[in-house]
């Protein structure tokens, strides 16, 4: 029996259903790899370059050393491997501890329009089932962007009330995303397709608590979403069906979610001369939610210079607000990491502190290792200020404005539309260099870490998904 694919040779049509539930199934089917252009597999190439580091890097870090623990012990057999360890579980499971992975430091990739992190989803999911199935690195690529496609467009519709309602979009989006990924990969025909991401409404879930009174869960999200897409492809191969207008039904995601339809004619957002979301990919260079990124490139120019700085006025848009700012309760008495992660005036003081935002400060806090009685005066310098206008001006991006009072009666103020690392101002390739070696190289050692970034640098099409994935194991 083929354990590869589900062919079929049906058309891309489902009957009874709403446009944009028609239209999304037609995109997930037709989409095929010799179609994309030179930008999009680019963006494919930095998305899997900088989604495998962070899953490497952060799969050390305490809760993913628990998930992996527990998946262990209840996991089911498979040849689908879990990064770093060398251990093959069903696709299912390892794509669940990757994702978790992929997740676990607020270091991974962002996309700002639907304010969610799709990489975390669609790469553990494209590269579990790949190895279960044995497609190809053509298949998986034609996966990935698939799975970023149907989860930011979907999330696109449903920004920025979603996270102002207080959902985790990236918690929300991912079984759909996965759902897309696996209904690309195991060849389904239309129908099943559409009954697979129906299913995958049924496992849409996960709020943004976490950022006022913490909890580790946050990091588990991404996975436990994977993990439903999955469930869903496999239920609806298996027959189960999902309710046809599971997008724009009365009671369906827009209405139960964000209580309002996508607005008019949404199933133009998968029509084929509609830009690829995936080319505006956000490669982080902070590792902390990208809420707080704009303000730090904003005060970045006063590192250091803390003792010449009286106060800060801060405008902030409300649904940046809801996550870093006055709405999050522990935002000026932050006291674990996920706090610290979601606080803007800890986010700031960190920069001009000259302590900087990237992994080493996040593992001295994590450690004890850091003053945070330091930290937390200055931070209590910065009024926050939630600004609606904002949200008004700038739809689909997190900015930031910033007043700094300085001693002698100095004013310096501060706008800032696109933060570095966003595609309209890219991270230079020697700084995501960086970022991927500093990730690797303290699990994989530095030749490793070299030859895996020179792999996924070229990424031929005769590479096999499981010698990638043999790359990524820490040597015994």
């Amino acid at each position: 029996m083929d354990n590869r694919r589900t062919i079929d040779t049906d058309s891309d049509h489902v009957v009874g259903c709403p446009p944009l539930e028609t239209a999304l199934v037609a995109f997930i089917r037709r989409l095929k790899a010799g179609s994309l252009g030179a930008d999009v597999h680019a963006a494919v190439s930095l998305l899997l370059r900088d989604q495998l580091a962070v899953q490497v890097g952060c799969s050390q870090l305490p809760w993913s050393q628990q998930v992996l623990t527990f998946a262990r012990g209840r996991s089911l057999p498979g040849r689908s491997r879990v990064l770093t360890g060398g251990r093959t579980m069903s696709a299912a499971d390892a794509a669940f501890v990757n994702a978790i992975f992929g997740h676990g430091f607020e270091y991974d990739d962002a996309h700002r329009a639907s304010a969610s992190h799709p990489g975390c989803c669609v790469v553990p999911a494209a590269i579990a089932i790949a190895e279960e199935t044995g497609a190809t690195l053509e298949e998986v690529i034609e996966a990935i962007v698939v799975g970023y496609e149907v989860y930011t467009r979907i999330g696109c519709l449903a920004a920025p009330e979603l996270l102002r309602r207080g959902y985790h979009p990236a918690a929300v989006l991912s079984t759909f995303g996965a759902a897309a990924v696996a209904a690309k990969l195991r060849g389904f025909d239309a129908e099943t397709t559409l009954h697979a991401l129906a299913i995958a409404l049924s496992h849409a879930a996960g709020t943004t608590e976490y950022s006022s009174t913490g909890g580790s869960v946050k990091r588990v999200h991404a996975g436990i979403g994977v993990r439903g897409g999955m469930m869903a492809a496999e239920l609806a191969r298996a027959g189960i069906t999902g309710p046809r207008a599971f997008l724009t039904g009365s009671k369906g995601f827009y209405e139960t979610f964000i209580q309002r339809g996508p607005g008019v004619e949404p199933q133009r957002r998968f029509d084929s001369d509609q830009p690829f979301e995936i080319k505006r990919v956000w490669i982080k260079p902070y590792c902390c939610c990208g809420c707080n990124h704009a303000y730090i490139d904003a005060v970045r120019p006063l590192a250091g210079q803390a003792a010449e700085i009286e106060r800060l006025e801060v405008k902030i848009q409300r649904s940046a607000n809801v996550i870093v700012g006055t709405a999050n309760i522990n935002t000026y008495t932050p006291s674990t990491i996920e706090h610290v992660q979601y606080s803007l005036p800890t986010q700031m003081a960190f920069t001009l502190l000259g302590l900087g935002n990237g992994y080493e400060v996040h593992r001295d806090y994590l450690e004890g290792r850091l003053d945070m009685a330091a930290v937390m005066a200055l931070a209590r310098r910065i009024e926050i200020i939630e600004a609606p206008e904002l949200d008004t001006a700038y739809p689909g991006k997190f900015v930031a404005d910033v007043t700094v009072r300085l001693r002698g009666g100095r004013m310096r103020h501060a706008f800032v539309e696109d933060p570095v690392g966003t595609a309209e101002n890219p991270l230079a390739e020697p700084m995501h260099d960086a970022k991927f070696l500093d990730l690797t190289r303290r699990v994989l050692g530095a030749d490793r870490a070299s030859a895996l970034l020179v792999a996924l640098k070229r990424l031929g099409s005769s590479m096999r998904v499981a010698d990638l994935t043999a790359m990524c194991a820490a040597p015994n």
